[in-house]
């Protein structure tokens, strides 16, 4: 069986990176030393995904439930988030390619908007990957959102709510194709709802400060051996069907 994605077309791989604090406790280490082993995670799977065919890769960074985190923990994620952002910008803007950051700035600590609209700007003209971050980023919410700037004068439907669905003044992804969590879990945790309807999911044990370019490839690679029906038949079904 093979999925159905179109080599020419995109394919938008979404991952849920879970697991930097177990790692941490696991080593003695704080949180903390976790979280900032998985930016060496982030680094290795962006500079992976062009040569597996991926376009668009969204990465689940901060969720608007994490601001329930001890503060300290909070800040120290934030100083994270503004440090890769103007540590990366020129690594991005070599490799051709565009960041766009989805969610709420409003909330976000005084400079990290602008370390994120100064990346953004800075990786515009890219044409490699369109690599998203999600920060303070709720999916429930941004439904919500959608639906609440809906014109009275535009009738309601799949394609507008999804057109709504782009933050304004910036691009949305595709659909996922392929949505992978590491760490363990089987949840999704209000991440990308929408666009993952028909996603392919992929849980993995793997520690998000472990995962690496062959755990993408190993995700990617299964998913190319499924068969995406999209509620309709299968192969196999549909030839038996037209009998």
């Amino acid at each position: 069986m093979q999925s159905t994605v179109d080599r020419k077309g995109d394919f938008h791989v979404a991952i849920i990176m879970d697991g930097n604090g177990r790692w941490a406790t696991r080593r003695c280490l704080p949180r903390t030393a976790g979280h900032h082993a998985g930016i060496e995670a982030v680094r290795r799977v962006v500079e992976a995904a062009p040569d597996l065919d991926i376009t668009a890769l969204t990465l689940f960074a901060f969720s608007s439930d994490n601001w329930q985190r001890p503060p300290a923990e909070v800040d120290a994620l934030m100083a994270l988030l503004r440090h890769y952002l103007r540590a990366e910008t020129r690594r991005l803007v070599d490799s051709q390619t565009r960041l766009t950051v989805i969610g709420r700035r409003d909330r976000l600590p005084q400079g990290l908007s602008e370390a994120i609209g100064e990346a953004e700007q800075a990786s515009a003209l890219g044409r490699g990957l369109r690599l998203q971050i999600a920060i303070d980023y709720s999916s429930r919410d941004a439904i919500v959102d959608a639906a609440a700037r809906c014109p009275a004068t535009l009738k309601p439907s799949r394609d507008s709510l999804h057109g709504l669905l782009a933050w304004p003044g910036r691009e949305t992804a595709t659909n996922v194709d392929l949505l992978i969590r590491s760490g363990g879990e089987r949840r999704l945790s209000d991440f990308l709802l929408w666009e993952s309807a028909y996603a392919e999911l992929c849980f993995v044990d793997t520690l998000w400060p472990d995962f690496d370019a062959g755990a993408l490839r190993a995700a990617v690679a299964d998913f190319h051996r499924r068969e995406r029906r999209f509620g309709g038949l299968s192969a196999t079904a549909s030839r038996v069907a037209a009998g």
